[in-house]
């Protein structure tokens, strides 16, 4: 008998193990009927409630997945000088807690209920480029529904560190980074992943930006990584962020103005190079010129070099060898005028090639070593050359004056002083044309080369 009643407590004991393993699996689902009579009860979530500190798991050694996306709803500001980012953000998270699940049929067919933040556990998922608090609204709500599936969304400001290559200024397209991850929790508890498509991400945040300010956004990339800091491994999903600058501000108030000044002082050369305005004009250009760019500083970044700012000091250095080669031809002139040295023989000659290389030019009288060809009226383009060095005296003026020589000596003499001061304005003229020729012909290559760059 002894031996029955121990099989008989033995078969009873396996079948309370039984029932009870029975029902374990709805253990964790909550009972919810009444709520379509009375509404939701409290007590009825009370346990899960109670279970907020802890990651919602049955089984440790699997981690939550916790899906997540975001969108971008206005890009608010872009420091430079910082290097940040400023923008809004619409994160969505979803993930799975097994303790808040319901049978939707014996509560009314309530299959979605939204809940109090501070009653959930919330995955610690943050933005590694934070460079500060985010700011988030307080008192926010979580949508559960039946089968147990929770999804968070909240609206934040956030202020992210972006590396910006400002070298393309103000055709700048930059490439900014959301790296989301967890505090503490490793990947031996909780893993990441997408809740949309990046492509969806992309285009919803195209479609609801708000902001017609500064930034256009070009496209939002994706890539998941894994950081290992110590022995620990932490999930990490990257999205790129590429936004591109409206330049049309900066064009109009910087390149527009810097382009007219500059092809101003280019037009300065068409000035007679002998009138005294052109070296006044050109200083009053360049004095102008910086004047503008002191105003316009406020525009330009403060950090780095930008090609904008390469291009203002071509543009500047134009307009400084623009004067410096007024200057040259002003002091060439001035010697020609009045003291002009004797000219060398090459430069006679390739003056008169240059002047008329299929012409028989008559020469002027020789005297000595030097040989002076071209008589002023055969010089193209020139004053008399009365008007710099006075008429010739006739011989009884020649006389008067205490000439030692014979009149047609003096006059001799004169015609030759004449006609070098021809030549050596003549050649003025000709090196004024060849450094003007030269001055459109860097201006060009540097502005196309900076063109080229923008375009690159």
């Amino acid at each position: 008998m002894e031996r029955g009643w121990l099989h008989g407590e033995g078969f009873l004991l396996c079948l309370l193990l039984h029932l009870l393993l029975q029902g374990r699996g709805d253990t964790f689902t909550i009972n919810c009927s009444g709520f379509e009579q009375h509404g939701v009860d409290p007590a009825a979530f009370q346990a899960a409630f109670d279970r907020k500190a802890f990651i919602p798991v049955t089984n440790y050694k699997n981690p939550v997945q916790v899906n997540i996306s975001f969108t971008l709803s206005v890009i608010l500001e872009v420091n430079v000088q910082l290097q940040v980012m400023t923008s809004f953000l619409w994160l969505n998270m979803k993930w799975y807690n097994p303790f808040i699940r319901w049978n939707p049929e014996e509560c009314g067919g309530m299959r979605k209920l939204s809940i109090a933040t501070e009653n959930l556990w919330l995955p610690d998922i943050f933005i590694k480029e934070l460079v500060n608090v985010a700011e988030t609204p307080t008192g926010l709500m979580a949508y559960v529904n039946s089968d147990g599936h929770i999804r968070y969304d909240k609206p934040m400001k956030a202020i992210t560190v972006c590396n910006l290559d400002i070298f393309y200024f103000p055709f700048d397209e930059q490439n900014c980074t959301f790296t989301f991850s967890s505090f503490i929790y490793t990947v031996e508890n909780i893993l990441l992943g997408m809740e949309k498509k990046v492509q969806e991400i992309s285009n919803t945040s195209k479609n609801l930006i708000q902001s017609k300010g500064q930034w256009v956004l070009l496209d939002i990339d994706q890539k998941m990584v894994k950081m290992t800091v110590g022995t620990n491994q932490y999930d990490q999903l990257i999205f790129y962020v590429a936004i591109r600058r409206r330049p049309r501000l900066y064009v109009i108030n910087l390149l527009v103005p810097s382009s007219f000044l500059v092809a101003i002082d280019a037009l300065s050369f068409y000035l007679p190079a002998e009138s005294e305005s052109r070296a006044p004009f050109k200083i009053t250009l360049l004095l102008g010129y910086n004047v503008f760019l002191l105003m316009m500083n406020d525009l330009l970044p403060t950090n780095g070099t930008p090609l904008i700012s390469v291009y203002f000091a071509l543009c500047l250095s134009l307009m400084v060898l623009s004067l410096l080669e007024t200057i040259f031809i002003t002091h060439l002139l001035h010697i020609a005028t009045s003291e002009p040295p004797p000219m060398p023989p090459w430069l006679h000659s390739l003056l008169l090639h240059c002047t008329s290389p299929m012409k028989c030019c008559p020469t002027a009288p020789q005297k000595g070593n030097k040989t002076l060809g071209l008589p002023p009226a055969h010089l193209p383009g020139l004053k008399e050359a009365v008007e710099f060095v006075g008429k010739v005296p006739s011989p009884q003026e020649a006389e008067l004056n205490g000439c030692p020589q014979s009149a047609r000596i003096c006059q001799e003499d004169e015609a030759q002083k004449q006609h070098l001061v021809s030549l050596w304005v003549h050649f003025s003229h000709m090196m004024d044309t060849l450094l003007f020729c030269l001055y459109l012909l860097f201006m060009a290559t540097s502005i196309i080369t900076v063109i080229v760059l923008w375009n690159t």
